[in-house]
């Protein structure tokens, strides 16, 4: 299957400029996706271009990654309704540097004639100076041109930077540049890129005569109407240390069936049977939410691995599961998943101390943390048998300790089936 007979399948096609899959089934072909190093990791917004990447060299075809150690500099204005602020070069050498060792996890460096590259186009502009590239470049392109484009229009009336106006010919200038020197053909990215991408075509058009072709991804956006990749807490980022990978495995888990059949397309390798068997399972016992258990799993294992991915269906049941087997699964956790699992669950702090004499399970639920409001409301509980720690049923008689805590740090106390509350030495 040709790249982008594979891409419309999957409804990640935009737009696309008259010949480009002529043009791409005729031999294998060089293409490009600008990703922007503004932070130390991409995020799962910038998972649509990997994909697209992906399927590039899948299909025989050379994907150049371009990180923009120069235009991140500057600062793209597609999308934006303000000015960003801008980075120094070490922060954006560091991130040019985190970025570069996160796409070398899904291309293929090394195989051969389609091997993926990296290029950074701060490699050819911090030779260029101003009066060369107005004279080079900036001739080629006209006002009245730039003026027209959407990303321009959309800012005049809350104002826009000489900066940020001339993004699209700096970006303009990396199509033109690695056609000339790279062969590439095609530039690929989301459908806010379509001016900047269409700005390089006419670039090397005007200026150098060779073929460019351009090809656009639809924005991703959820059935709610709310912004894919983001929650309360911000992006959901490909780094493990931004986002946990319980909270990517969740954030996975919880969408929607009918995002869910979008993002498994979009996001994972799956062929259209394997994607139509999966779907027809899941439509004849929808509770079972084997869609989304399918995505989570197929996305949690390819960015993190698959230890991780077992840490996180680990951390997901636990508050499902009873017995031994609970009791086993908390003591396994690291601070950082228990954090995560019980973030927002009422706590208090304990000194550390006064764990390793020992403290009574009725002191510990009233009077060190006010979990319960009194001594006969903690023995009636007791007495009722719905009061355990760390998910093992206890008595008047026990005792917490600090061999109780989970990973050095915790104790999950917990009444009844939802009523839960944390203590934390210090």
């Amino acid at each position: 299957m040709g790249f982008i007979e594979e891409m419309k399948w999957r409804g990640m096609i935009h737009d696309m400029m008259p010949g480009t899959d002529e043009a791409l089934n005729k031999e294998m072909t060089a293409g490009y996706i600008g990703f922007d190093p503004t932070a130390d990791s991409l995020h799962i917004g910038s998972l649509v271009q990997i994909m697209t990447l992906v399927h590039f060299q899948r299909s025989g075809h050379k994907p150049f990654a371009l990180v923009g150690g120069a235009t991140g500099m500057v600062g793209d204005p597609s999308g934006k309704s303000q000015e960003r602020n801008l980075l120094d070069s070490n922060t954006l050498d560091h991130n040019v540097a985190c970025v570069k060792k996160q796409l070398e996890q899904f291309l293929d460096f090394d195989c051969g004639d389609n091997s993926a590259e990296m290029v950074n186009n701060y490699d050819w502009f911090k030779e260029m100076n101003l009066l060369e590239f107005i004279r080079d470049i900036g001739k080629h392109i006209t006002v009245n041109y730039m003026m027209a484009k959407d990303s321009v229009k959309s800012r005049l009336e809350t104002g826009l930077s000489f900066t940020e106006f001339s993004y699209q010919l700096v970006q303009g200038y990396d199509f033109y540049y690695l056609n000339k020197n790279k062969g590439c053909k095609v530039q690929l990215g989301g459908s806010d890129q379509w001016g900047n991408i269409v700005t390089g075509t006419e670039l090397i058009r005007r200026k150098g005569g060779g073929e460019a072709y351009a090809v656009t991804t639809p924005l991703i956006k959820k059935a709610d109407g709310s912004k894919f990749g983001k929650t309360e807490g911000g992006n959901v980022w490909l780094d493990k240390n931004r986002t946990s990978p319980y909270k990517f495995y969740q954030y996975w888990i919880n969408s929607s069936d009918e995002d869910s059949a979008k993002y498994i397309r979009i996001f994972t390798l799956k062929t259209q049977e394997q994607i139509q068997e999966i779907e027809t399972k899941h439509n004849e016992e929808p509770h079972l939410r084997l869609l989304q258990k399918e995505l989570a799993k197929d996305i949690t294992t390819r960015v993190h691995s698959e230890e991780d991915y077992k840490a996180a269906i680990d951390a997901s049941e636990i508050l499902f599961k009873k017995g031994d087997e609970a009791i086993e699964a908390l003591k396994g956790m690291t601070e950082a998943i228990f954090v995560d699992v019980f973030e927002g669950v009422p706590q208090a702090e304990v000194v550390k101390l006064q764990l390793e004499a020992g403290i009574s399970i009725i002191e510990l639920l009233c009077d060190k943390t006010g979990f319960l409001k009194s001594n006969g409301e903690a023995r009636r509980a007791l007495k009722e048998n719905s009061i355990s720690v760390n998910k093992e049923k206890v008595d008047e008689t026990k005792k917490v300790l600090s061999s109780d805590l989970i990973d050095g740090c915790y104790i999950l106390l917990q009444r009844g089936k939802k009523n839960y509350f944390i203590i934390k030495a210090v």
